[in-house]
Formats: C-alpha cells, structure tokens, sequence
C-alpha cells in the first residue's frame, strides 16, 4: 500500500491483546509516542482483560482502540472470528501505514492477517521463535510461523530466530536481530520500582512470609499442560515444598483449567503461596527475589537470566533453544521426578547453580525498541 503523503508521520497501528505483548510493546509504544517521525495507534483487543490492564496502567499506556473481545468459555475459533472482523474494522477506520504485531498470540495473528487482507505492511516483533512442533506450544507455533509467511519486517531477538527464519526462505533483506524488547521492559520496570518500591509491595508482603528459605518462583499457563500436565506440576510443588529451607511463591493463572488443578493440590499447604496473578512490578520483584524459576512460560525464559535466575521450563520443547544453549535454562518437561531432581539440584549443589546463574543472557542488552523504531523509519 503506497503512501500518499510521505511528509506526514508514519501511522504505526500496534496491536495487542495479552499481558506478555503488551509488557515486550510498551517499550516501543513509548519510543513511538515520543518520535516526531511516528503517529502511533494502540489497538488492544482485551484478549487477557485484567491482566493485560494492570501493564497498560503502569507502563502508562491508553488504548486508542479496545475492542473487548473476551467472552467466558469462548473457543478459539469465536475468538479468531471476532478478533479478525474487530482488528480489521478498526484498521479500515485509521488506514495506518504499518501494523506491528509481536509474537505469538491469537491476537498477533488475526491482526497480521487482517493487515495482510488490506495489503498494509506488517512488523513482527520477536519474529522467528520455531519449537519444531505445531502442538507445542499449541497453538502458538502455527500462528507465528502464520504470521511469518506475511511480515514484510521480521524483527527477530536472536541470531537463532533470524538463522530459523531464513531456513524457511523469508527474504533476507526483511530479517534483522534487534533483540528482544523484553529486557527493555525489565529495566524500565526495575528502574520504576527503585523510584516507587511500593509499586512491588504485595510481592515483598508475601515474600515476608518465607524470610530466611530459598524461594521457587512458579509460572504455568501453557494449553498442552493442561489436564495431567498441570497435576504433575502439581505434584512436583508439592514435594519442593516439603523441604524446610525451601518456599513456593506462585502467582496462580486466570484460567480456571489453572486454578482449579493448583488450588485443589496445592491448597492449604505450609511452604506454598498461591498469589493471585502478579502486575508487572511486583512479577518482575518475584523473578528477583526467587532462587530460580519454575515455569513454561515464554518470557520468563528471557527475564529471568538478564537478573541472574537460572529457569528450568516444563515443557518438553522450547522455541527459544538460546536459553538452554547459554546455560541460562533446562527443559525439565512435566515429569514430577525429573522436576524435583532438578530443583534440587541446583538447591544443593553451588556450582551447577552458578553456572546457569552467571550464564550470559543471549536475548537483549536493553535497546531492542529503538532499533526497531528506526528499522520502521527507514523501511
């Protein structure tokens, strides 16, 4: 689609719709808002509503667009069916210059789409992310290879994601390493919590609770762990939790196939808090104050080693095999022994502890937005 004034500010419509996009976007939502060369518009699509509006409140983030388009119980194919008519509603309405998606989510892909659909270029943010396997995780490993067929800007974290990228005969010209805007988003959050430490008080309230035992910060959400995976997980928290010297801090996911698994399990127990979900300051004092992380989430396979926290990542893949080629993570699957012996492995023994822990971080040195600012600019 040409430009018909190409004096005028790009028009960048960012579209997001869940807590981990708009954590790695609200760095470069800032960037943009603060660029003459920019007209930024926010599109979220309320995909995760409250924990998505605990991010949008702090990084001081307001919506041009909400398009609200959660509903209790709602399939997949109702979601992608009202994300892609609201998206591209609201694209005909504003008639950006470019659509910025990041990862992986239903929301990234139905915008890309809708973009695609109106011929509009598109930018993905964290681009090229492969598992190998289009059932984990299910279903983001076919919707961001969906939207790779389509970005005209492929802003891949690492040298691996861009490599992968590549292999899959993406134009080279259109893939660049900028990093990943995730560690943007961390010092930023970090720095505000040293301004404001009350930003992070419901995690050192609770953490108080734990003074003087080591403590294991526990993340799960993934679809294919639901069912046995999350009772296995389950199982294996528990008996981290019977060692003395060891406490779980665990911010328990929205989602009731989460809830109801962890709380039946987990309910009750001495050395196990179970937190209802984390904003973002208090998640990120979470990451600094635990001994390492437990989880299959994504992004805290990037945050957590950029504060020196070795991860171990229950899922059987990862789309971000950097980490576990630095040493700054280990697939330990769902297997409640092999997640217990790991923990206790890196408990016990110093040195395999520090070696993940001073593991260098291979995803950002904290300027990721600002090469893909200019890497708009210059498109």
């Amino acid at each position: 689609m040409a430009r018909t004034n190409t004096n005028a500010p790009l028009k960048i419509a960012i579209v997001f719709g869940t807590r981990p996009e708009a954590i790695k976007l609200f760095p470069l939502i800032h960037l943009l808002r603060d660029d003459p060369r920019f007209a930024p518009v926010v599109v979220s699509t309320g995909q995760h509503r409250a924990m998505l509006d605990q991010v949008l409140d702090i990084a001081q983030v307001v919506p041009d667009h909400d398009l609200a388009v959660m509903r209790a119980d709602q399939s997949l194919d109702a979601l992608t069916a009202r994300l892609l008519t609201g998206i591209g509603e609201t694209l005909d309405a504003e008639s950006p210059d470019w659509v910025v998606v990041q990862g992986d989510t239903a929301s990234a892909m139905c915008g890309a789409l809708a973009a695609f659909y109106r011929k509009i270029p598109i930018c993905h943010v964290e681009a090229g992310l492969r598992s190998g396997d289009i059932h984990h995780p299910w279903p983001e490993e076919v919707n961001r290879k969906v939207i790779g067929t389509m970005a005209a800007l492929h802003c891949a974290p690492t040298q691996t994601a861009a490599d992968a990228l590549r292999r899959e005969n993406i134009d080279t010209a259109s893939i660049h390493v900028t990093g990943n805007t995730v560690v943007d988003a961390l010092h930023w959050v970090l720095g505000a919590i040293e301004r404001k430490p009350a930003l992070a008080a419901d995690l050192h309230t609770a953490a108080q609770r734990f003074a003087g035992k080591r403590i294991i910060g526990v993340t799960t959400h993934r679809r294919e762990n639901f069912g046995e995976g999350m009772r296995a997980v389950a199982r294996a928290i528990r008996a981290i939790a019977e060692r003395d010297d060891t406490a779980v801090l665990f911010p328990v996911h929205l989602n009731p196939n989460v809830r109801a698994t962890m709380h039946d399990e987990l309910g009750g127990l001495g050395n196990v808090a179970l937190l209802e979900p984390l904003d973002y300051p208090n998640f990120a004092a979470l990451m600094q104050a635990s001994t390492l992380m437990l989880t299959d989430s994504g992004g805290v396979q990037e945050e957590a080693p950029a504060l020196g926290k070795p991860v171990l990542v229950m899922r059987a893949t990862t789309e971000r095999p950097e980490g576990v080629e630095a040493g700054t993570a280990r697939l330990v699957g769902t297997d409640p022994e092999a997640i217990q012996r790991e923990v206790f492995r890196l408990l016990d023994d110093e040195s395999a502890y520090a070696a993940m822990a001073q593991a260098h971080n291979p995803f950002g040195d904290g300027h990721s937005a600002a090469r893909i600012a200019d890497l708009l600019a210059n498109a």
